[in-house]
């Protein structure tokens, strides 16, 4: 089954008078219980696209069909600094008028799968640890069980000590949750580590889609080469 299904989509914004393409033709197919990781350079399309699937922008010409409802975790956490990690998580769920029972039994269930201690619950977002606050927010994107996780560059703000943890952490929620998971980063050892498919940007075009070992072993573009070898963190290089 088709999760989402991104057919020849452009978005241009006006700059000075002129019309400058973001998204340019991209178009993109991701099947259920995959985990897609978008790839690029600043200035590649990434974000364009991402405010495209979750309904800030619309598309100029083409399509996107996403089968299901989404969950979305912007860079930052995007977490209510005023509202405690139990009041961010469950926030949406009382608004759409959930019982309170309905809402503790999803609550603990997330709680478990991330294995978030009760107490945090009670924390604001500046008491939490950044592990601690990415969870929280991916508890509240998980929240209304949606067919599609987006992820916007979720370790981007990590201290590098933790980052590793966290990454695995996150890799085993996904599997558990058996979601559809859409994750940018500009990293290529984390978009390897993550993905079952990477889609590489450039300049709004999609330079390349398929398996890390594709990109890496049948590049389509001198430009997919210079990117993967720009990083080399994943055999070891410098």
């Amino acid at each position: 089954m088709i999760a989402l299904e991104i057919d020849r989509v452009s978005k241009s914004f006006s700059s000075r008078g002129d019309l400058k393409k973001a998204l340019d033709d991209v178009s993109l197919t991701i099947p259920s219980r995959h985990t897609h990781v978008l790839l690029g350079s600043s200035g590649s399309g990434k974000s364009t696209l991402i405010r495209l699937l979750i309904g800030v922008l619309t598309p100029d010409s083409g399509s996107i069909t996403i089968n299901g409802n989404i969950g979305y975790v912007p860079q930052d956490g995007g977490l209510f600094p005023h509202l405690n990690a139990r009041d961010n998580v469950t926030l949406v769920a009382k608004t759409l008028g959930w019982t309170k029972e309905k809402t503790q039994a999803r609550l603990r269930e997330l709680q478990s799968l991330t294995s978030l201690e009760p107490s945090l619950l009670e924390r604001l977002p500046k008491e939490l640890s950044g592990g601690q606050r990415q969870r929280v927010s991916l508890m509240r994107a998980a929240f209304l069980d949606p067919a599609l996780l987006i992820l916007d560059e979720p370790l981007g703000a990590l201290d590098p000590i933790i980052r590793t943890d966290v990454q695995n952490e996150l890799k085993s929620i996904f599997n558990a949750l058996g979601k559809t998971v859409l994750m940018v980063t500009h990293d290529i050892d984390e978009a390897r580590f993550f993905g079952h498919e990477l889609t590489l940007l450039k300049e709004g075009r999609v330079v390349q889609t398929g398996p890390f070992e594709e990109l890496l072993e049948s590049p389509k573009d001198p430009f997919v080469t210079k990117f993967i070898q720009s990083q080399r963190k994943w055999d070891g290089h410098s």
